[in-house]
């Protein structure tokens, strides 16, 4: 082979690119002793040390030693052609040969080999598509599709199974889906696409953002194969598109066509698209993904569930949070603590003085506690929104469950006294606060101080007793 007489003039890519023998588990001995000479050895001897060894060259030992030397093209193709001489090389070690050789873009040598491959008759469209995968990732684009065009000059006929495979491979390059379409249109009249090829175009606008051309791109694939559930990663990656691309309206509306033509996605797209919905904060789009997904018989996680209700509930959408939340043991997803908890904090949030007080029942009852957190705000909202009772019946909630930190609900509890002006009350509790260790802040302490000296003697001499404590718990 003409590639094994030539020397690199490129240096070996670094040996972390490549899997290699150090690496590679159950390696028989024979391909081990192989692999080091290829390694370690200087090109120009590396034939010499092969010959020595008395190995004789198996295909499968030849296969096993090519797939860890990418790192050595050049010693790798002097094990090629010394191998050559005592065994014909199967199909197999001929394509990894020119892959190993493209890798390291060395492609007058693989164009050698083909040569080679093509005299030997062992030529492929996996051949082909190695190539064609090789131009690609070096950026050279132009010569993917000129081996393309020269396929058939090698006793190659090209097909749709080599347009998708020359697609795919400038696809999966950074914003080469444009090019991709360029040779798409240009071949598209000699060899038909398949929904494949679509779905590959499809993935590259969807990687792209690029919602013109994917729509572009799906009113031709619907055209030209029509609609089938087989073509499900084709629709994901067009409603995906349109999902993170902002248009919303569009997403909604083509899943609609799809659910009359029955091809609905999976959970997997929904659970994506109420993701992009929830950083886009669009709770509109999203109430009406989530419709059509429990439409469809569909069944949400609690994960869903909870990002879905976090959205709702961001937006002060209690009402339609509540109806998610009802629907979820239909469902089989139980509400968690954070379920309710999200629910709670709006209720809290949009000052629903009873609605709070009637969640928090629900919440207790079915063993979900709001945070603490939560705890102290909903005290501070019932104070004063005039249903001190059941801030009271929280706050002794928190005592009896043992529910800490509880500190700034204790300052909530007397402030909440202190604005009532009970101060009785306000002295039978922050004494058993200070019993308990509960930290009442130097502000709390001020408001009272100020609130009691308007009251008269009667309630200063209340809140010497209560400072006079509060300050020996301190010593």
């Amino acid at each position: 082979m003409a590639a094994a007489q030539k020397s690199s003039p490129l240096a070996p890519i670094p040996p972390s690119s490549f899997p290699t023998h150090h690496t590679a588990a159950d390696l028989p001995p024979t391909a081990r002793i192989l692999c080091e000479i290829v390694a370690s050895t200087p090109v120009h001897e590396v034939e010499a040390r092969l010959a020595s060894t008395q190995v004789q060259p198996e295909p499968e030992i030849i296969q096993q030693v090519l797939k860890l030397s990418y790192n050595y093209p050049s010693a790798a193709a002097k094990l090629f052609r010394w191998a050559g001489l005592n065994r014909t090389h199967t199909g197999y070690s001929w394509n990894l040969m020119v892959d190993l050789l493209g890798k390291n873009k060395l492609f007058e040598p693989m164009w050698d080999a083909i040569r080679s491959m093509k005299q030997e008759g062992v030529l492929s469209l996996t051949t082909f598509v190695s190539v064609f995968e090789n131009y690609c990732s070096a950026g050279r684009f132009d010569e993917a599709v000129m081996t393309f065009d020269v396929m058939e000059r090698y006793g190659i006929q090209p097909d749709v199974i080599a347009v998708n495979s020359l697609l795919s491979a400038m696809c999966r390059e950074d914003k080469q889906t444009m090019k991709a379409l360029e040779f798409f249109e240009r071949i598209k009249a000699n060899i038909p696409p398949d929904a494949d090829s679509f779905a590959i175009l499809l993935e590259g606008w969807e990687k792209e953002g690029n919602v013109a051309e994917a729509k572009h791109t799906f009113g031709e694939m619907v055209i030209r194969v029509g609609w089938s559930q087989q073509y499900m990663f084709a629709y994901d990656a067009f409603l995906n598109t349109l999902v993170c691309g902002s248009h919303g309206d569009e997403a909604i509306k083509f899943l609609q066509v799809m659910k009359g033509k029955n091809c609905m996605p999976g959970l997997r797209f929904f659970s994506n698209a109420l993701d992009v919905f929830v950083k886009q904060n669009d709770s509109a789009h999203a109430i009406m993904l989530w419709d059509i997904m429990i439409g469809s018989g569909l069944v949400p996680t609690l994960m869903m569930y909870n990002d879905m209700i976090g959205l709702l509930t961001s937006n002060n959408d209690v009402d339609n949070a509540f109806r998610l939340l009802d629907d979820m043991v239909f469902h089989g997803a139980f509400p968690d603590s954070l379920t309710y908890n999200m629910i709670f904090e709006c209720l809290i949030k949009n000052k629903k003085v009873c609605e709070v007080g009637k969640f928090f029942i629900e919440m207790v009852k079915n063993e979900w506690p709001p945070t603490p957190e939560n705890f102290s705000a909903a005290i501070k909202l019932l104070f004063g929104g005039d249903d001190p009772e059941m801030a009271i019946e929280m706050w002794k909630y928190m005592v009896k469950e043992n529910i800490s930190p509880r500190d700034e609900s204790a300052n909530e509890v007397l402030l909440g006294f202190c604005n009532m002006g009970r101060l009785t009350d306000l002295r039978r509790f922050a004494e058993k606060m200070i019993d308990e260790r509960i930290i009442i802040y130097e502000s709390t302490m001020t408001k009272v101080k100020n609130a009691s000296y308007k009251e008269g003697r009667t309630a200063r001499e209340i809140y010497d007793q209560i400072s006079r404590k509060w300050k020996s718990s301190y010593l």
